[in-house]
């Protein structure tokens, strides 16, 4: 890792393997359609890496002039931990969940936001049908405990969805301390109507099984961070999605073998099976607009369009 002073306005892309992400080509040309003159530079950091690392890094773009903000991927509640006490200002989902995805300066204050409730949902919002849990009573499985399944839940269990609930919340993850972390935010959130199972699943076919008790129509989630950074997924090649689920893959690179998985099974069991694209489009374009202090949502769509041409 090398921070190096900015020679001119520079946003950064925290993650772990940075330089294959599309960002690095899409940035550029978002760039000339927002008007903007910056660049993108990646900071790769080993998975659970040393609170010492984070700091370096938050310290580094809190006091150089023209590293203007980060967006935060994989690393978002170990650099919140590491780092919190560093900043001036960090939005209410930031604290209420322990983690962050954004970084910014504004008026000299260094500003931490968790963008992934929004972004989540948004994404969410442009596969599931309108009013979707109340006409199916489906559930929601999610494999994995960090930040993307925090925000997921935060966003399905709003108040504005009353009447609109999954019947039920299930969390899958391989250590006991997210898992622990994850039950106890959701208490908080619970708007009452919604049941909740964890179970704790270290073991390859242990998410197989508890597939194989969830309802037909449910939403499934790979958010494990498997078949993106590291390869693999989650279940196994025996797990049997339920009929008519709807598969989402938050990835959209790596191996993404949790969604190859699903898509053999597609026609056999009537599956809609969503890629992780729409929520990296609006992941980024949400940190940007903070990071510029931009109004992303007019231009939403032809930014959309300027990063397919760039899609694997």
């Amino acid at each position: 890792m090398q921070l190096t002073k900015a020679t001119q306005p520079t946003m950064y892309f925290i993650g772990v393997t940075t330089t294959k992400s599309s960002i690095m080509k899409v940035f550029p040309e978002w760039a000339k359609v927002l008007g903007i003159d910056a660049v993108m530079k990646g900071i790769d950091i080993a998975i659970h890496e040393k609170p010492e690392v984070y700091r370096e890094v938050v310290d580094f773009i809190k006091n150089d002039p023209l590293s203007l903000g980060a967006l935060v991927t994989t690393h978002k509640i170990d650099l919140y931990n590491a780092a919190k006490d560093m900043f001036d200002y960090l939005d209410p989902y930031a604290q209420a969940f322990g983690e962050l995805s954004s970084i910014s300066k504004l008026d000299s204050q260094l500003r931490g936001h968790a963008k992934d409730p929004i972004t989540c949902g948004l994404a969410m919002e442009a596969f599931i049908p309108k009013d979707y849990w109340k006409n199916t009573g489906a559930e929601v499985f999610i494999m994995g405990a960090g930040g993307s399944a925090i925000s997921m839940g935060a966003y399905l269990m709003q108040e504005r969805f009353k009447g609109n609930y999954p019947s039920k919340i299930i969390i899958a993850n391989r250590s006991q301390p997210r898992l622990t972390e994850i039950e106890n935010i959701f208490k908080t959130l619970d708007p009452g109507g919604i049941k909740f199972e964890y179970y704790l699943t270290p073991e390859p076919g242990q998410n197989d099984e508890v597939l194989s008790r969830v309802k037909p129509g449910s939403l499934i989630v790979n958010a494990t961070g498997l078949g993106k950074d590291r390869p693999g997924s989650p279940l196994t090649d025996d797990a049997v999605f339920p009929k008519n689920a709807l598969v989402w893959e938050i990835n959209y690179r790596g191996d993404l073998k949790f969604m190859h998985q699903a898509l053999a099974q597609k026609e056999q069991q009537n599956l809609h099976v969503e890629d992780g694209w729409i929520y990296f489009v609006h992941g980024w374009t949400q940190v940007i607009a903070e990071v510029f202090h931009l109004d992303i949502a007019p231009v939403f769509d032809e930014l959309d369009k300027v990063a397919q041409k760039f899609r694997a």
